[in-house]
C-alpha cells in the first residue's frame, strides 16, 4: 500500500509539472510576438525621426547666414531679436504672455499670428505643444525665436485634427511679450476687475397707449 501511495503521489507530481511547463510553452509565442512588434515599432520610429531630422538640416544649411542651436530636447532655434539685458526667463508658477504663428518646412503658413493671439500660458501647468512648453523657458522677455520642432515636439502622430498633419514638423515663430508670477498676474486681474467700470442699466421709455387702442405713441 505504501509503494502504491508513493506511486500515486509521483504520479501526480509529474503531471502537475508537465502541465506549468506546457502552459508557459504555450505563452511564448505571445511574448516573443510582442517583442517582434515592438521592435518594428521602434525601428520605425528611429527612421521617422531620422527622416525629419534630415529634412530640418536640409532647412538649415538653406539658410547659412542663421545661426541655428541645438537643444537638448532634440529641436533647433534661432533668434529673430536678442534680449541681451536681462537674464531671467520663464519658470514653473510664472504666467507667459507670447504670440506665435505655425509653418510648414516650407515656410507656408498654416496657424498665423492673428489666429492664435493672445496667449496667455501658465508654465508647465498647461497642456501645450512639447516644443513650445520647453522653448518658452528658454526666452527672456521681448524676444523673438524660430523653433524647428520634429513632429514628436510638435503633434505627433495624430497632428492637430484640424490643419496639421500626421507627423508633420513644424517651424514656430514666437514672440515672447513678457512674463510675471502667478501671484502678481491674479493680483493685477483682481484689480483690474475692481477698477472696472459698471455698466449703467439702459434706460427704457414705456410706449404710451393712446385713446385709440389701435395707435401706439412715444
Amino acid at each position: 500500500m505504501k509503494n502504491s501511495s508513493r506511486i500515486a503521489i509521483i504520479f501526480f507530481l509529474f503531471v502537475l509539472v508537465s502541465s506549468c511547463r506546457q502552459q508557459q510553452d504555450a505563452r511564448r509565442p505571445i511574448s516573443q510576438a510582442s517583442g517582434s512588434f515592438m521592435k518594428k515599432s521602434i525601428a520605425r520610429n528611429k527612421k521617422l525621426v531620422a527622416t525629419e531630422e534630415t529634412k530640418i538640416q536640409d532647412l538649415i544649411k538653406s539658410n547659412p547666414n542663421v545661426v541655428y542651436l541645438a537643444s537638448k530636447k532634440g529641436y533647433w532655434y534661432s533668434y529673430v531679436t536678442r534680449n541681451e539685458i536681462d537674464s531671467l526667463t520663464p519658470k514653473k508658477g510664472d504666467v507667459a504672455f507670447f504670440d506665435y504663428e505655425i509653418k510648414d518646412l516650407k515656410g507656408t503658413i498654416i496657424y498665423s499670428e492673428l489666429e492664435l493671439r493672445p496667449q496667455i500660458y501658465y508654465v508647465d501647468k498647461q497642456n501645450i505643444m512639447m516644443g513650445l512648453r520647453d522653448g518658452i523657458k528658454l526666452m527672456r522677455k521681448n524676444e523673438k525665436v524660430n523653433f524647428l520642432f520634429p513632429s514628436n515636439m510638435g503633434y505627433g502622430y495624430h497632428g492637430d485634427n484640424k490643419k496639421i498633419g500626421t507627423n508633420q514638423p513644424l517651424i514656430c515663430t514666437v514672440t515672447l511679450r513678457d512674463f510675471k508670477s502667478e501671484a502678481v498676474y491674479k493680483k493685477e486681474s483682481e484689480l483690474k476687475a475692481k477698477a472696472a467700470p459698471v455698466a449703467a442699466p439702459i434706460k427704457t421709455e414705456t410706449p404710451a397707449v393712446s385713446k385709440n387702442a389701435d395707435t401706439i405713441t412715444q
